[in-house]
């Protein structure tokens, strides 16, 4: 009888009589522990962020699956599903390309890679777009590479191309890098694209259920042409802004300011780094700014007319949320430690930091931050990995006093798609 330890078509041994046990490879990926397979729970829709399935408890992507052997081809993206009490690692859904992309020109891409989410058809459930490897032959604009999985009671469900317009587009650069927020101001989510030559492709939602927005105009000119999600309403005014960078590297960002034509104004110019947060760090009328470089972070109060101050942090990479339900934003730095700055009414402080220790050895990033589990208060997970093949998901859930658990409520591998 075969397990699903030993009897998987991830793996390349063969399992019963007649075997070809000469070509059998064993995987050093152990599926073993993973927990046995649930049904995605079923919900009726939701605001809750991230919540595919529209039940009311957010859920988990997974971008960058373990692999069975290293070199081997990517699995796709995995969604963990949540629950009442966080994270339900055995209810989960494997997108992968073969099975759930669309075909651009007849073929099928290999690749799926997540990009944002967000309730693009204001059903209730959450949406996830992603980006492909569309076929093209290098003559005139290239092919759209993002697809719109549409979420339901099920999870995510079978994709269709996103539809951008040509008159939106600009340049025969690639349209991608997609970021969610209503900029418009009408309650409906909008999408903001990469065009070219200082331009943005600005397409308002709401979405049709084969991808198409509600409108697109021309492209919008913009300070740089690389938009930066998450968006925020930073000046308070009912639109959702964005940050804009004037390359993928480390560089000049920009504030875009949402307005009834989209992001069309330029707000703070903010100082060159690698990456940018947005949060409310102190008490001012607006939201703040947090910009990582090498060996420091440079803040930007009360936008857009900030006061200035820095921060020595270790790691470049950042990420923004409210772990001790305080109503004020704490600051995740991550590189070689992952440290928690803690928002105070003065702005962050050194005082206080917490410095996550992961369950397991290895080079550890930020998955998500986000209220899993429904207290309230963000939580924060995390990959640790080691190579392509082993890896540690935890989530760290957010607390009164002391911003972050010292243990983590839930922990698994990636490798438990494997067995799927």
């Amino acid at each position: 009888m075969c397990t699903a330890v030993v009897c998987t078509a991830l793996l390349l041994a063969a399992c019963g009589p007649g075997g070809d046990t000469k070509a059998a490879r064993p995987t050093p990926v152990r599926i073993a522990d993973a927990p046995a397979k649930l049904p995605v729970p079923h919900g009726k829709g939701s605001r809750t962020p991230d919540d595919f399935n529209g039940d009311g408890h957010r859920d988990l992507v997974l971008d960058a699956l373990v692999k069975a052997q290293s070199h081997a081809d990517d699995a796709g993206i995995g969604v963990v599903y949540g629950g009442t009490h966080g994270l339900a690692p055995g209810a989960r859904q494997l997108i992968a390309p073969a099975k759930y992309a669309a075909r651009t020109k007849g073929q099928l891409p290999a690749v799926f890679d997540a990009e944002a989410s967000c309730d693009l058809d204001k059903d209730g459930f959450t949406d996830l777009i992603v980006s492909t490897d569309p076929p093209y032959d290098g003559q005139g604009m290239p092919p759209v590479p993002l697809q719109v999985l549409f979420g339901s009671p099920g999870g995510l469900t079978r994709a269709v191309t996103l539809t951008v317009p040509a008159a939106a587009r600009f340049g025969n650069d690639w349209p991608d890098q997609p970021v969610c927020g209503d900029f418009d101001g009408d309650g409906a989510e909008d999408l903001v694209l990469h065009a070219s030559g200082q331009r943005l492709s600005f397409l308002r939602g709401p979405f049709t259920r084969k991808g198409a927005p509600r409108a697109a105009g021309a492209p919008v000119p913009s300070p740089g042409e690389v938009p930066t999600g998450p968006a925020a309403d930073v000046n308070r005014d009912g639109y959702d802004d964005l940050v804009v960078r004037t390359t993928d590297g480390p560089g000049k960002a920009y504030v875009v300011l949402g307005g009834p034509d989209g992001p069309t104004r330029t707000g703070t110019t903010l100082p060159e780094g690698i990456d940018v947060a947005l949060g409310r760090f102190g008490k001012g009328a607006a939201l703040d700014a947090a910009v990582g470089a090498m060996g420091k972070t440079s803040l930007r109060y009360d936008l857009p007319a900030p006061a200035r101050a820095t921060l020595a942090s270790p790691g470049s990479m950042l990420d923004a949320a409210d772990f001790d339900g305080d109503g004020l934003t704490d600051l995740v730095s991550s590189g070689t430690r992952l440290r928690v700055f803690r928002g105070r009414t003065t702005g962050l402080t050194t005082t206080g930091t917490v410095t996550v220790a992961p369950p397991a050895r290895g080079t550890t990033r930020v998955l998500a931050v986000g209220d899993f589990d429904g207290d309230g208060r963000a939580d924060l997970a995390v990959r640790t990995y080691r190579g392509e093949t082993k890896d540690t998901v935890a989530v760290y859930p957010g607390v009164k006093k002391g911003l972050l658990a010292a243990e983590p409520s839930v922990t698994f591998s990636s490798s438990e798609f494997l067995a799927d």
